[in-house]
């Protein structure tokens, strides 16, 4: 996909934005992407400093633009109020500054969190943006991936550095889909300029095209072979991971990655991607299953010594 005018990503500085930013400018497309800290000058990138709140950014972001890429969001905190202040209030934010514009096109990332909006705060949030979204007057499509990993991730390289030493501790048993960056990163991009009829006003839940996803165990196993090792995967009950939750808040304080707010999403027994929402087939498929994506992610971090 090539467009003639820029196309606008919030977010292009993250996990997945880095994907979606890199996967255009390989196909010459001329992008904008909102940013917090100075980035290195790109011909192929326009990079305007501010951030979701920031009204004249956003209006420099979005203006004379195809369309809005809206990948930015907060994904856990230790406070919970905060989901509201980015998630949604971001969200809000985007959308006017892409009415006032006259920008149509918005191509949203959520959670599959959203479907169980009592779980957390995080899902909630997610929920609470998808409705903006929805009552908003603009061409939108909202895409709730599932667990998403791949080269640069942070969130799930937790369990492959845990795999490494042959024990990844596990939520209660249940089930949970699987995407890898780059798939994901295809689908947005797609999703851009795809046929309106397949995809505009529609939520989707991409996964890798495993029927049924993956449990728990056969998770934790595949990431056990990925790093060449056999794993000791205990399912751990819900007031133990809320236990080590306040463990982690105390030795890495605001970078601890599992919060209480994420334990009440991690123990839901159902996080797999709905056949009732999936991509159609002439838009997007998965490319990587989720066997080579976990083999290869575990290369790149030892490549990058990581692990």
């Amino acid at each position: 996909m090539t467009l003639a005018v820029p196309l606008a990503i919030t977010g292009a500085t993250g996990f997945v934005g880095q994907m979606v930013l890199e996967k255009l400018q390989a196909s010459g497309t001329q992008v904008r992407a909102l940013t917090r800290r100075s980035q290195a000058s790109d011909n192929s990138v326009h990079w305007v400093s501010g951030t979701l709140a920031d009204e004249a950014a956003l209006a420099a972001l979005v203006g004379g633009t195809s369309a809005v890429i809206h990948i930015a969001g907060l994904t856990h905190t230790p406070d919970p109020e905060q989901f509201e202040a980015v998630n949604v209030a971001g969200t809000a934010n985007v959308i006017a500054a892409c009415e006032k514009a006259k920008v149509k096109r918005l191509v949203v990332v959520s959670s599959l969190a959203a479907r169980e909006p009592q779980l957390s705060a995080y899902g909630a949030s997610k929920l609470a943006a998808e409705k903006l979204v929805r009552a908003s007057q603009l061409d939108w499509t909202i895409v709730r991936p599932p667990a998403v990993y791949g080269p640069r991730d942070t969130e799930m390289f937790e369990l492959f550095r845990s795999a490494k030493w042959g024990f990844i501790p596990l939520p209660p048993r249940g089930a949970t889909s699987l995407i890898h960056v780059a798939d994901l990163a295809d689908l947005l991009v797609q999703l851009v300029d795809a046929q309106p009829a397949l995809c505009r006003k529609k939520l989707f839940e991409p996964d890798d095209g495993r029927i049924g996803g993956w449990s728990h165990q056969e998770m934790a196993q595949a990431i056990g072979e990925s790093v060449g090792r056999r794993v000791y995967a205990p399912s751990l009950p819900q007031w133990l991971l809320s236990f080590a939750a306040g463990i982690d808040r105390v030795v890495r304080g605001d970078r601890a990655k599992l919060t209480a707010d994420r334990v009440g999403y991690m123990c839901h027994p159902n996080w797999v991607a709905r056949s009732s929402h999936a991509v159609p087939k002439p838009l997007w498929a998965p490319q990587i299953s989720s066997e080579e994506g976990l083999a290869k992610t575990a290369q790149w971090y030892r490549q990058e010594d990581w692990l």
